[in-house]
């Protein structure tokens, strides 16, 4: 790997506030709330043309929209790409050209289409690497998110008597904690001692750096492996993965992450992290469709590493796979842990979505998103928070993902003081994209490939108009 790249400086709200406010000035703007600064700050956009880039959903396409609230042929407003990412116009072009391959030369694409369908995953290797910060050996395209935590954990995870605890968050995604169990289990272990779930001080909603790395200093030598998400998906805290690692190391401990919320999200330097393994699924902020191809890094002093591993056809050398002698000539590096053939159907959007990213740069689009949802705090409290002189009602909302933008990715979770079943339903109602997870916290996701200020507002107005409606009815 060459040297280092330099970090990507995170904006500060302070930052927001004063590029708001310039723009505001320069066109004899008053209010920064106005529609009118939106559509400016997204008319000179230097990134607005990734959008073209993508099949944007209009207002009657999505189910249950009401037509009386919404102009059906206007955009939606599409604030979900923590879900699913939108779809690249490519994506169509390129599964179009495949399937005519298989139509045309049935068998034979295996070694000729286009894509040549038994390395189309190894096409993808480099620009998938540049994407998390390291090298394509290091990296794999293949399977599930799941079934990429189960191939490495049963890789990584070796407990002994002393040292056999998995550190994970309290509110990790059930499949990181479903797996991990599993994984315990399968080990012989007891899960009451071995599963540690890391909470959050009382009265907090996120972690404190200071707190993870006091518990692994203190308790890092009974911790086999640490496994934390990269961008926690409840709150949308983005962990110090540098530091969280380097304490791990001076404790003994392996450490790995899940990067399903932090993929193509914010810039990631895996390899110079010194992480020792990671995996994440593509079709968030990844945009490859639903259930599309994962991914796994394995640092590259584990190249050569012939530790026990689940294993399968595609973890065997290409030069002598088709020998068929049963004599397991291992792949070295992260292809090691492949295991299947590579689907191309899967393989196509994950293409299709990379050629998107090489438009710009991860700094590029990590610099847009701050100032995103930098817009979009701004105007959360401006109407919403509950000591706001400019509170438009009586619901309030709260915003429980980190104030500070270097931990924090594209998502804001807001935090309702009211049952959110209501709310979302009116915002469905007019349009509008976004999830719900219970008890009281919709996630609001301006993604930097495609979303824009106009989105931003958009929704704000989608959401006053929505909370207006719940007052009145419950009045």
């Amino acid at each position: 790997m060459t040297e280092a790249p330099e970090e990507t400086p995170s904006r500060t709200m302070a930052q927001v506030m004063k590029f708001l406010q310039k723009t505001a000035d320069a066109n004899n703007i008053t209010d920064l709330t106005d529609i009118t600064l939106a559509k400016i700050l997204t008319d000179s956009d230097s990134l607005k043309h990734l959008r073209d880039q993508f099949h944007y959903p209009k207002c009657a396409t999505l189910p249950d929209v009401d037509p009386s609230l919404v102009d059906p042929n206007r955009d939606s407003i599409y604030l979900c790409g923590n879900s699913l990412g939108l779809m690249p116009k490519l994506t169509e072009k390129l599964m179009l050209e495949q399937l005519d391959q298989w139509a045309k030369l049935g068998v034979f694409g295996h070694l000729k289409s286009t894509l040549p369908w038994a390395h189309a995953d190894e096409y993808c290797l480099e620009d998938v690497g540049r994407l998390v910060g390291a090298s394509k050996d290091e990296v794999a395209v293949c399977n599930g998110l799941t079934i990429n935590i189960h191939v490495l954990l049963s890789a990584f995870y070796k407990p002994t008597e002393e040292r056999h605890q998995i550190l994970l968050e309290s509110k990790a995604f059930p499949s990181d904690h479903y797996a991990i169990e599993s994984q315990i289990k399968l080990n012989g272990r007891n899960v009451e001692e071995s599963m540690v779930c890391l909470e959050p001080r009382e009265g907090e909603y996120t972690l404190r750096t200071e707190d993870i790395l006091e518990h692994i200093e203190k308790n890092g030598d009974k911790i086999a492996v640490i496994f934390l998400s990269g961008i926690q998906y409840y709150t949308g805290q983005l962990f110090d993965i540098k530091a969280i690692t380097e304490a791990g190391h001076r404790k003994g401990c392996l450490v790995g992450w899940d990067l399903a919320h932090a993929y193509g999200n914010v810039p990631l330097h895996l390899h110079w992290w010194d992480v020792d393994f990671a995996c994440w699924c593509s079709y968030k902020y990844g945009c490859t469709g639903a259930g599309g191809l994962a991914g796994l890094f394995v640092h590259e002093r584990f190249k050569t590493d012939q530790r026990l591993r689940m294993l399968g056809w595609w973890s065997h050398k290409m030069s002598t796979r088709f020998e068929m002698s049963n004599q397991l000539d291992l792949d070295e590096g992260a292809s090691g842990y492949r295991i299947s053939n590579p689907p191309i159907h899967l393989v196509v959007p994950l293409k299709a979505s990379l050629e998107v990213f090489k438009m710009t740069s991860m700094e590029d689009l990590r610099k847009r998103s701050c100032y995103l949802t930098g817009y979009l705090e701004f105007l959360v409290k401006h109407f919403f928070d509950k000591d706001s002189e400019h509170r438009a009602g009586k619901i309030s909302v709260k915003i429980i993902t980190p104030s500070e933008f270097n931990e924090r990715g594209c998502q804001l979770s807001l935090k309702f003081d009211v049952p959110i079943d209501v709310i979302y339903k009116e915002l469905v109602k007019r349009g509008v994209a976004v999830d719900k997870r219970y008890p009281d916290v919709i996630r609001v996701a301006p993604v930097h490939l495609y979303n824009n200020y106009v989105d931003v507002r958009r929704f704000i107005d989608a959401l006053l108009n929505s909370c207006a409606f719940v007052e009145q009815q419950s009045a």
